[in-house]
């Protein structure tokens, strides 16, 4: 189907939201109902993108944009004040909330993609230590070429994060796609479930396997060792780095022999490689190794392009949430609140990157704040 035609018959992004709200059960009584579930989450989600960072700011933001607000939803009582707000966000069943994002998101970008990242990040104020609850942490899945969040996973502590990877991965196709994830998920079982859902796994290798780690270190210490490489300078503000990307497919020798002898000690291992970043500043030079083990036959440049996207979750996700959305400034620590609010930043800075061209985050979520008809252009985009 011609791309236009396509987009012109495609749900509008604020039709799609509302649609995906309405499929959350409201936790109140039906005769206590003064404020519509879905027009809540739609205050919040829209508070959020306009730049307000917690409850009494978004709040006020609707007070003072009724009118707006107005244009996407009856609102007949008003908006509510934030202890209301909180009270709500509290109650919502976060797995139902994030399951609702992930179609959501999936639904803006209909084609698979093709490098997804995988990564966990703690909302460090969000402890409750009166109620012995410690700080959320939440796995992310990011689509690595278009930017965008494409499902979360709330788990307990941070050693979890392999057990709800399978379960993440389980809600979008992944055929074709090359998956990476940093040295905690380095595991055959992480390993098998991605080659199970016919993608390619790029797995960091650190200290968490010694054997492993210091096997493939010595083999890249290896003058004779049957090699690729690429190297890229980066040069500027008196810094020069020179990256180094190294690939060989001669895996035979990475066996288990655990069930029988020559069993791959990873399943479809096909490609290990070693990324050195020499970086020289201000007189001092700094040399950094990191290892990796794929199920890809991939040459250094690809795998270089791939453990560089990989960084990109650290740039374009969490340092975002932390230091344009102010999240590691919340301190929502009862209930469900933490969690449900750490997907509404999810949705909303979704919706921010689809629109904001050539600015920036901060100033694109500064003009929907002040611009009540560009805020309506994030949310409801006019077809191209």
């Amino acid at each position: 189907m011609d791309p236009d035609l396509d987009a012109a018959f495609r749900p509008s992004r604020l039709r799609a939201l509302m649609e995906h709200f309405a499929t959350i059960k409201d936790p109140r009584e039906p005769e206590k109902v003064r404020y519509p579930l879905d027009e809540v989450l739609f205050l919040v989600v829209a508070g959020t993108i306009a730049d307000c960072e917690d409850y009494d700011e978004i709040a006020a933001w609707g007070q003072s944009h009724l009118t707006f607000l107005r244009r996407f939803g009856e609102f007949h009582f008003g908006t509510p004040c934030a202890d209301w707000l909180r009270a709500v966000m509290n109650r919502i069943d976060p797995t139902l909330f994030q399951a609702c994002f992930t179609d959501w998101a999936l639904a803006l970008r209909p084609d698979a993609p093709t490098l997804i990242a995988i990564d966990g990040k703690t909302s460090r104020r969000s402890h409750d230590r009166s109620a012995g609850r410690g700080a959320l942490h939440l796995v992310s899945v990011w689509a690595s070429n278009e930017r965008l969040v494409l499902a979360q996973q709330s788990v307990d502590e941070k050693h979890n994060e392999c057990a709800v990877i399978p379960d993440l991965l389980d809600r979008m196709t992944l055929d074709g796609a090359l998956v990476t994830i940093d040295a905690i998920a380095c595991n055959p079982a992480i390993a098998t479930a991605i080659t199970a859902r016919n993608a390619d796994y790029l797995l960091a290798v650190k200290a968490n396997q010694p054997t492993l780690h210091d096997e493939i270190a010595r083999y890249f210490d290896d003058p004779l060792a049957a090699t690729h490489e690429h190297i890229e300078v980066d040069k500027g503000h008196g810094r020069i780095e020179t990256r180094r990307c190294v690939v060989s497919h001669e895996v035979d020798w990475l066996t288990a022999n655990r069930r029988h002898p020559g069993e791959p000690r990873f399943p479809g291992l096909r490609a290990i490689a070693l990324v050195e970043a020499r970086v020289e500043q201000a007189g001092k030079l700094s040399l950094t190794r990191r290892y990796y083990i794929s199920s890809a036959a991939f040459d250094a440049p690809r795998c270089a392009a791939a453990v560089r996207s990989h960084w990109g979750i650290e740039n374009s996700l969490h340092w975002v949430l932390d230091v344009i959305f102010g999240e590691d400034r919340s301190r929502l620590r009862t209930g469900n609140g933490a969690n449900n609010m750490a997907v509404v930043r999810h949705f909303a800075i979704n919706a921010v990157r689809l629109a904001k061209g050539k600015r920036s985050i901060k100033t694109t979520r500064k003009i929907a704040g002040w611009d009540p008809d560009f805020l309506a252009q994030i949310l409801q985009p006019k077809c191209r």
